[in-house]
């Protein structure tokens, strides 16, 4: 709980749950509004339990919390948005946490609003319609994750999104990660 609200009410008052007998007692009327007051906060908590467990609606400080629910590492280096746009969107990467689409779009989450993101993979299974003939893609398993647009400190850009692609990306396939800047520089690596 956040603190006691002045003069918050309780919507079922201690006293109306006693039988009749008693809640005609002096002291059960005096004594019992005390404890309503102690435990109206938590009324208040659990009527509006939605708004703490929705990103884009609770507190800031709960984010943190939060984010633990859904197995996120918050990045400090994140705004305020970017966290509760990743914290809202986490059911959903897990669910795709290892394909190509789960990978572009926590990629691009992390890098934030005006990136651009391009996964390349080799592939999981190749074939062909002729038999005994070539088959596409690389016999190397890897992934290329390409993003551009990003501002800032490139070094710092691609090692946080690194971790990110990390936490993505099937822990036996390679991953290379190259990051450009609008301008045309780069920063990356392959892990």
């Amino acid at each position: 709980m956040r603190g006691i609200v002045p003069g918050l009410g309780t919507p079922s008052p201690l006293i109306t749950r006693l039988p009749a007998i008693l809640q005609e007692d002096d002291f059960l009327q005096r004594m019992l509004p005390a404890f309503d007051d102690s435990i109206a906060p938590v009324y208040s908590v659990l009527d509006n339990l939605s708004a703490y467990i929705d990103p884009h609606l609770t507190p800031a400080d709960f984010l943190g919390w939060l984010a633990g629910w859904v197995d996120i590492e918050v990045d400090e280096a994140w705004s305020l948005e970017q966290r509760r746009d990743i914290i809202a969107g986490a059911a959903a990467m897990h669910r795709r946490s290892g394909t190509a689409s789960g990978i572009r779009d926590a990629v691009h989450l992390a890098a934030g609003p005006g990136t651009t993101v391009e996964v390349t993979e080799s592939g999981g299974t190749t074939w062909s319609s002729t038999s005994g003939g070539t088959l596409p893609g690389d016999e190397v398993v890897g992934v290329r994750i390409a993003v551009g647009g990003v501002t800032g400190d490139l070094d710092a850009v691609t090692r946080r999104l690194e971790r990110v692609a990390a936490r993505q990306v099937p822990a036996h396939v390679p991953c290379t990660m190259v990051v450009t800047s609008p301008g045309g520089g780069s920063g990356g690596a392959e892990s």
